[in-house]
């Protein structure tokens, strides 16, 4: 949904969005998602292939991880990068945000050592592109917060809880769970847990605001 969020150039391409919970696709769909696909009940990779004319995406993103599942709750870590190879086209690039680290409690016996089955060769005969690892925050921030202080980008909208810093435990059971309607919390130090829970409910990005001179402007006459 950040990614979708943060399309600010107005000739990027159609953008698929891809999930098993309707709510956070009705949530994408929101803030910019061309076109939404709940793979749990539909084949995303053919749709993503008959949308692009065979030809497969120009990017991809993984944004799941090792935790990723099938619609019955199994997990596969590997699932998600798979068909992500196989999604987009030739020569194209891979961005993977999901994380991915050894579990010794996987089902899985290549996770509990740190490793994934993955089809390079597919990888390797599209001549895919792949980028990951922990985000650059200081490369980045400045230019993120410009975004958020010039009204082109609004990330509040992850916000799904605000709740007392007590109910940190059971919200993430709630979170950890992939309970719908659970994406971000926001925590309150000092709040009694008796304090009502308060779901945020923010506006669409499109909704036109007043234009704010940007920070570019601002410096320039100071």
């Amino acid at each position: 949904m950040v990614t979708t969020e943060l399309r600010t150039d107005p000739i990027t391409g159609r953008i698929v969005a891809i999930d098993l919970d309707d709510s956070r696709l009705r949530r994408a769909s929101e803030f910019g998602a061309d076109t939404t696909i709940n793979n749990g009940r539909e084949d995303a990779l053919a749709q993503i292939m008959e949308l692009t004319h065979g030809l497969g995406a120009h990017r991809g993103c993984e944004c799941v991880g090792w935790q990723a599942h099938d619609p019955q709750g199994h997990e596969h870590p590997n699932m998600t990068l798979n068909k992500l190879f196989k999604s987009v086209r030739a020569t194209g690039g891979l961005g993977i945000v999901g994380v991915f680290t050894q579990d010794p409690k996987s089902a899985d016996p290549l996770l509990k050592e740190g490793e994934l089955a993955l089809e390079y060769p597919v990888f390797f005969e599209k001549g895919l592109q792949m980028g990951s690892g922990q985000a650059d925050v200081k490369r980045y921030n400045r230019y993120l917060r410009d975004l958020i202080h010039d009204d082109r980008a609004a990330p509040s909208f992850l916000v799904s809880h605000e709740l007392p810093l007590d109910d940190a435990p059971d919200a993430y059971k709630h979170f950890d769970a992939r309970e719908k309607g659970w994406t971000k919390v926001i925590l309150h130090p000092g709040v009694r847990s008796e304090r009502k829970a308060r779901a945020r409910q923010p506006e669409p990005a499109s909704i036109t605001k007043p234009a704010r001179k940007t920070s570019k402007q601002a410096a320039g006459k100071s």
